[in-house]
Order: C-alpha cells, then structure tokens, then sequence
C-alpha cells in the first residue's frame, strides 16, 4: 500500500544564532522592531513537509509517494528522492517559479524564525488525486501546501474515499473556522501541536474531545512532553522519548508524522503510532537537517 503526501518540497537554508532571541527582542519596542542576528553556522539542506515525511515513511519501510511542485531549480531534488528510492510521479516541475524556500534559524532555546518564499507551491493545486488508486494508494496526508492545493486535496481524498489525515501545521492560520472545520469534517485524523491545537479550537469554537469525535482520531504533539491521543471524545497521554541529544528541532514534527503514517498503515491503534512518533522525533532532534537522521540510534 502507497501512502499519498500532498505537501510542499523546498530547499532549508537553516543558521544558527548563538544566544537567545529573547535577550535580542525588547517586548515594549516590538513596534518598531530593528534587530540582527550574527549566524556563524548555515547549511543548505533538503526540506518542505511533503520531503520530511515521505523520508521518515521510507526510512521505516513505508511506500511514500509525495505529491508536491518543484521550481526550474529542482532536478537535484527530484534526483535526491528517486535516489532514496521515493517514487516522483505525483511530482510536478514548474518552470516559470523557484523551488519553495525556507530561511530558518534557531537559538540556544530551539526557539525559530522562519522566512518562507512558496514560490512553485503555490501553482501545487494543479496536482490532481483522480488517479492515485492507480499507484495502489490508500491513505494519505494533507500537510501544509498553497492555499487551494490544501482546500482541493481535502476534497479530492474524500471524494476517492482515501482515508487521510489533516495537518495544517503553519498553514492553519490562513483558513476560517468555517473552513477548518470542514476539514476535520472530511479528514480520518488530525494532527496538530499544542500552539496549532489551541487555534484550532479557538477558530471552530470546538474544544478537543468534541473535534475528535468528528473523526477517528486526533493528537496534539507536545514536543518533549509527548503528545495527547484524542479518540471518541476521550485522551490518552503517549509518554515522550527522551533525545540522546538536542542538536536541531527543525523537521521533527515531520519526522513524527512519517510514524504516524507507518502505523496507519499497519493497522495499529492510534496511541501505538503516536508512540513511534515519538521516537522518531526524538531520533532526528539529534541530528542536523531534516533529511539527515537513520534509523541506526533509535532510542
């Protein structure tokens, strides 16, 4: 069974800042907010929702086909995926844009700031479900992507009667509650972060226990807390996995939802793909990039 992964592919330009935002940004001067930050340390690294989870999915043996846009810039990324053995016929190249660009950078808390130019994602929409049975899809994912991709996708899983799961991630605030909870409406799962999980509810006016009984199921991740499993209106917590060593939070939530999809796949219950989940988060927070970890030290 193939796994479906609408989402984006983009390139990571990921620095390191050496000290604390927070000792750098004045709350009552915010108005007029002029700072820069020295980064000693950049890398240029793989990346985009879509990329980090069909990885995870693949390093633990799933079949991860992303459905994505990639820029005039994109053929070593394309090269990259089929390397790793990742199938690309859901990937489409637009020549007229770049590939989606993400600036990230981290301080000494693993606090972030992100810049991201969409560039090609945003034509992702063009991307079409119709034909997915054809390449033995079963389930799928709706991560953060443009806009109408997002919106499509949804529908589009739902019309071929592909259970997926729903992850706004940093896409949620471009959508209404009308919009979101339709989503859920459409969506098998849910996956949020905590901060992700608080503007949900705030945006349908929904508490937790009642979206989850409007699917089969929905975590809320906590970073190093674990996460919470929502089914039928009940929580079950999934204890966390303590990292060998915290180098690089950045793909991490992506990390957890290849798990996820894994053990979708094989049929397990929530609360034991919520738990690999954890490991895998917790396996690539101790490695740099989002594309960088194996499977060798899983804690």
């Amino acid at each position: 069974m193939a796994v479906l992964i609408c989402g984006s592919l983009a390139f990571d330009t990921i620095m390191t800042y050496e000290g604390r935002f927070a000792d750098q940004i004045l709350a009552e001067q915010l108005h007029i907010l002029n700072v820069s930050f020295l980064v000693p340390s950049l890398r240029r690294d793989f990346g985009g929702c879509a990329g980090n989870i069909a990885y995870s999915l693949n390093l633990l043996g799933g079949k991860a086909l992303p459905m994505a846009t990639l820029g005039s810039d994109g053929a070593e990324y394309r090269e990259r995926l089929e390397a790793l053995g990742i199938g690309t016929p859901f990937v489409r190249q637009v020549d007229d844009a770049y590939t989606a660009q993400a600036m990230i950078m981290t301080d000494l808390d693993n606090n972030q700031i992100t810049a991201f130019h969409p560039g090609a994602m945003m034509q992702a929409h063009a991307n079409r479900i119709e034909h997915a049975s054809a390449h033995g899809i079963r389930l799928g994912i709706v991560a953060p992507d443009g806009r109408e991709a997002m919106l499509e996708h949804a529908t589009q899983f739902h019309a071929a009667g592909i259970p997926f799961v729903f992850d706004p991630g940093q896409g949620l605030p471009m959508f209404s509650g009308d919009e979101l909870a339709h989503f859920v409406d459409l969506a098998t799962w849910v996956t949020v972060n905590d901060y992700e999980g608080k503007m949900l509810c705030d945006r349908t006016g929904l508490d937790l226990a009642e979206l989850s009984e409007r699917v089969q199921g929905l975590v809320v991740t906590l970073g190093a807390e674990g996460c919470e499993v929502w089914e039928a209106g009940s929580k079950t917590a999934v204890e966390p996995v303590r990292a060998l060593r915290v180098v690089d939070p950045t793909g991490c939530g992506d990390a957890w939802r290849g798990a996820l999809l894994f053990g979708l796949e094989q049929g397990w219950s929530l609360p034991r793909c919520a738990a690999l989940g954890n490991r895998m988060g917790a396996l690539k927070i101790a490695s740099r990039g989002p594309q960088n970890y194996q499977l060798d030290d899983v804690p």
